[in-house]
């Protein structure tokens, strides 16, 4: 059973770091694509970043410079460090995984639980 889960999430003032942590369980890890979402207040879930099998990344345009994402594999583990974090950037955080290359949330049928991050002072 493919199972994701997410932590790493809390409150941090503007400008700060936080270290997401999306661990996967239940499947070959290596094999999929591994993508961040978020999703705000009344907002729609929106893609932020993705990694894939052999480590290629892709940010929207909103994180770029400032978000990394990365996996370690032999921990089943994907991993996102958001620096020089903004008020705008509050939402809950979700891992999602896919066989293929989308940046597209309708598309993914696995999900983590979600993770909530804060920016505020």
């Amino acid at each position: 059973q493919v199972q994701l889960v997410e932590s790493g999430g809390g409150l941090v003032q503007p400008g700060g770091s936080l270290r997401l942590s999306c661990a996967a369980s239940g499947w070959t890890f290596s094999n999929y694509v591994i993508t961040w979402f978020r999703q705000a207040p009344g907002k729609e879930r929106e893609f932020v970043a993705l990694i894939t099998r052999y480590g290629g990344t892709s940010y929207a345009d909103s994180v770029k410079g400032r978000f990394a994402i990365s996996r370690d594999n032999a921990k089943s583990t994907a991993y996102l460090r958001m620096n020089s974090l903004k008020p705008e950037d509050t939402a809950v955080y979700y891992c999602a995984a896919h066989t293929t290359f989308t940046v597209d949330a309708r598309s993914y049928d696995y999900w983590g639980q979600g993770t909530q991050v804060t920016v505020s002072s």
